[in-house]
Protein backbone atom coordinates (compact mmCIF):
# COMPACT_ATOMS: atom_id res chain seq x y z
CA UNK A 1 0.00 0.00 0.00
CA UNK A 2 1.30 3.31 -0.90
CA UNK A 3 0.48 6.17 1.97
CA UNK A 4 2.40 9.75 0.75
CA UNK A 5 2.10 12.80 2.57
CA UNK A 6 2.43 16.03 0.15
CA UNK A 7 3.79 18.56 1.59
CA UNK A 8 5.16 22.15 -0.01
CA UNK A 9 4.19 25.68 0.99
CA UNK A 10 1.43 28.04 -0.51
CA UNK A 11 1.92 28.26 -3.79
CA UNK A 12 4.01 25.13 -4.67
CA UNK A 13 1.39 23.18 -6.72
CA UNK A 14 -0.08 20.71 -4.00
CA UNK A 15 -3.25 20.56 -4.83
CA UNK A 16 -2.40 19.98 -8.82
CA UNK A 17 -0.07 17.48 -8.40
CA UNK A 18 -2.37 15.74 -5.74
CA UNK A 19 -4.96 15.06 -8.19
CA UNK A 20 -2.03 13.78 -10.78
CA UNK A 21 -1.06 11.48 -8.09
CA UNK A 22 -4.23 10.19 -7.25
CA UNK A 23 -5.15 9.70 -11.17
CA UNK A 24 -1.94 7.89 -11.83
CA UNK A 25 -1.56 5.76 -8.34
CA UNK A 26 -5.24 5.09 -7.56
CA UNK A 27 -4.76 6.89 -4.21
CA UNK A 28 -7.50 8.19 -2.05
CA UNK A 29 -7.64 11.67 -1.36
CA UNK A 30 -8.05 11.85 2.66
CA UNK A 31 -8.51 15.58 3.53
CA UNK A 32 -8.67 16.32 7.29
CA UNK A 33 -10.57 19.30 6.02
CA UNK A 34 -12.87 17.20 4.06
CA UNK A 35 -13.04 14.85 6.64
CA UNK A 36 -14.57 17.24 9.04
CA UNK A 37 -17.19 18.64 6.94
CA UNK A 38 -18.49 15.00 5.86
CA UNK A 39 -18.47 13.86 9.84
CA UNK A 40 -20.69 17.05 10.83
CA UNK A 41 -22.76 17.19 7.77
CA UNK A 42 -23.41 13.60 8.54
CA UNK A 43 -24.41 14.08 12.59
CA UNK A 44 -21.99 11.61 12.98
CA UNK A 45 -20.79 11.20 16.81
CA UNK A 46 -17.11 12.23 15.99
CA UNK A 47 -18.48 14.84 13.54
CA UNK A 48 -20.56 16.11 16.44
CA UNK A 49 -17.54 16.30 18.80
CA UNK A 50 -15.79 18.24 15.86
CA UNK A 51 -18.26 20.99 16.02
CA UNK A 52 -18.36 21.43 19.46
CA UNK A 53 -14.78 22.65 19.76
CA UNK A 54 -15.19 24.40 15.87
CA UNK A 55 -17.86 26.17 17.51
CA UNK A 56 -15.77 27.74 20.14
CA UNK A 57 -13.24 28.71 17.21
CA UNK A 58 -10.94 25.84 19.13
CA UNK A 59 -8.86 23.63 17.34
CA UNK A 60 -10.23 19.98 16.86
CA UNK A 61 -8.13 17.70 19.07
CA UNK A 62 -5.99 15.42 17.50
CA UNK A 63 -6.85 12.52 18.92
CA UNK A 64 -11.02 13.35 17.10
CA UNK A 65 -8.78 13.91 13.69
CA UNK A 66 -6.95 10.59 14.29
CA UNK A 67 -10.64 8.47 14.70
CA UNK A 68 -12.07 9.95 11.70
CA UNK A 69 -8.92 8.85 9.62
CA UNK A 70 -9.01 5.34 11.53
CA UNK A 71 -12.54 5.47 10.03
CA UNK A 72 -11.39 6.68 6.49
CA UNK A 73 -9.24 3.68 6.05
CA UNK A 74 -11.59 1.14 7.67
CA UNK A 75 -13.91 2.57 4.75
CA UNK A 76 -11.54 2.10 2.22
CA UNK A 77 -9.53 -1.33 2.88
CA UNK A 78 -9.44 -2.40 -0.35
CA UNK A 79 -7.28 1.15 -1.50
CA UNK A 80 -3.54 1.37 -3.22
CA UNK A 81 -3.22 3.54 -0.94
CA UNK A 82 -3.90 7.21 0.64
CA UNK A 83 -2.62 10.57 -0.04
CA UNK A 84 -2.42 13.13 3.03
CA UNK A 85 -3.42 16.82 2.79
CA UNK A 86 -3.63 19.05 5.38
CA UNK A 87 -2.23 16.44 8.40
CA UNK A 88 0.09 15.60 9.98
CA UNK A 89 0.67 19.74 10.45
CA UNK A 90 3.16 18.93 13.82
CA UNK A 91 4.83 15.93 15.08
CA UNK A 92 2.58 15.11 17.55
CA UNK A 93 0.47 14.64 14.52
CA UNK A 94 2.71 12.46 12.56
CA UNK A 95 3.60 10.47 15.46
CA UNK A 96 -0.17 9.45 16.12
CA UNK A 97 -0.35 8.29 12.35
CA UNK A 98 2.75 6.62 12.33
CA UNK A 99 0.82 4.49 15.63
CA UNK A 100 -2.43 4.15 13.59
CA UNK A 101 -0.85 3.79 9.99
CA UNK A 102 1.74 0.83 11.68
CA UNK A 103 -1.03 -0.91 13.51
CA UNK A 104 -3.04 -1.37 10.53
CA UNK A 105 0.06 -2.63 8.76
CA UNK A 106 0.38 0.42 6.36
CA UNK A 107 2.86 3.11 6.93
CA UNK A 108 3.93 6.19 5.42
CA UNK A 109 5.69 5.22 2.37
CA UNK A 110 7.11 9.14 2.48
CA UNK A 111 6.93 12.41 2.70
CA UNK A 112 6.93 13.95 -0.45
CA UNK A 113 8.10 17.70 -0.32
CA UNK A 114 8.07 20.44 -3.17
CA UNK A 115 10.47 23.17 -3.09
CA UNK A 116 9.95 26.66 -5.22
CA UNK A 117 12.12 29.49 -5.06
CA UNK A 118 10.38 32.19 -2.39
CA UNK A 119 10.02 34.56 -5.39
CA UNK A 120 8.27 32.15 -7.62
CA UNK A 121 5.88 31.17 -4.73
CA UNK A 122 5.12 35.01 -4.48
CA UNK A 123 4.40 35.30 -8.20
CA UNK A 124 2.21 31.69 -8.36
CA UNK A 125 0.04 33.42 -5.34
CA UNK A 126 -0.27 36.87 -6.69
CA UNK A 127 -1.43 35.20 -10.09
CA UNK A 128 -3.95 32.77 -8.45
CA UNK A 129 -5.04 36.18 -6.55
CA UNK A 130 -5.96 37.42 -9.30
CA UNK A 131 -8.67 34.64 -10.40
CA UNK A 132 -9.53 33.02 -6.94
CA UNK A 133 -10.68 36.17 -5.21
CA UNK A 134 -8.52 35.03 -2.39
CA UNK A 135 -7.32 37.89 -0.23
CA UNK A 136 -4.95 36.33 0.89
CA UNK A 137 -3.53 35.53 -2.19
CA UNK A 138 -3.01 39.14 -3.26
CA UNK A 139 -0.54 40.78 -0.89
CA UNK A 140 2.50 40.22 -0.66
CA UNK A 141 3.31 40.91 2.79
CA UNK A 142 0.35 38.45 3.79
CA UNK A 143 1.74 35.98 1.34
CA UNK A 144 5.40 36.47 2.93
CA UNK A 145 3.97 35.66 6.27
CA UNK A 146 2.33 32.85 5.28
CA UNK A 147 5.43 31.09 3.55
CA UNK A 148 7.68 32.09 6.68
CA UNK A 149 5.10 30.26 8.82
CA UNK A 150 5.17 26.79 6.77
CA UNK A 151 9.01 27.04 7.12
CA UNK A 152 8.96 26.99 10.81
CA UNK A 153 5.66 25.09 11.41
CA UNK A 154 7.05 21.68 8.87
CA UNK A 155 11.10 21.92 9.17
CA UNK A 156 10.34 19.58 12.34
CA UNK A 157 8.33 17.10 10.84
CA UNK A 158 11.02 16.90 7.62
CA UNK A 159 13.24 16.19 10.14
CA UNK A 160 10.81 13.75 11.78
CA UNK A 161 10.86 12.02 8.34
CA UNK A 162 14.17 12.20 7.41
CA UNK A 163 15.35 10.28 10.29
CA UNK A 164 13.32 7.46 8.70
CA UNK A 165 14.57 8.57 5.45
CA UNK A 166 10.68 9.02 4.41
CA UNK A 167 11.85 12.78 3.36
CA UNK A 168 11.93 13.09 -0.26
CA UNK A 169 12.39 16.93 -1.63
CA UNK A 170 10.61 17.83 -4.98
CA UNK A 171 12.33 20.52 -7.18
CA UNK A 172 8.53 22.31 -7.59
CA UNK A 173 9.96 24.82 -10.41
CA UNK A 174 9.14 24.17 -14.11
CA UNK A 175 5.96 22.96 -15.67
CA UNK A 176 3.17 20.97 -14.31
CA UNK A 177 4.44 18.09 -16.26
CA UNK A 178 7.92 18.58 -15.24
CA UNK A 179 7.11 18.55 -11.50
CA UNK A 180 4.91 15.84 -12.08
CA UNK A 181 7.28 13.38 -13.87
CA UNK A 182 9.90 14.32 -10.78
CA UNK A 183 7.08 13.07 -8.41
CA UNK A 184 6.16 9.96 -10.40
CA UNK A 185 9.85 9.09 -10.52
CA UNK A 186 10.19 9.05 -6.34
CA UNK A 187 6.67 7.54 -5.78
CA UNK A 188 7.60 4.51 -7.74
CA UNK A 189 11.24 4.21 -6.24
CA UNK A 190 9.32 3.83 -3.03
CA UNK A 191 6.71 1.20 -5.03
CA UNK A 192 10.47 -1.10 -5.46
Amino acid sequence: MLNLILFGPPGAGKGTQAEFLIKTFHLIHLSTGDLLRSQIAEDTALGLEAKRFMDKGELVPDEIVIEMIKSKLDANRDAAGFIFDGFPRTVAQAKALDTLLNENRMPVSGMLCLEVDKQELINRLLNRGKTSGRSDDQDVSIIENRINVYHEKTLPLKDYYAAQNKHFLICGMGSIDEIAERLTSTVKSLQE
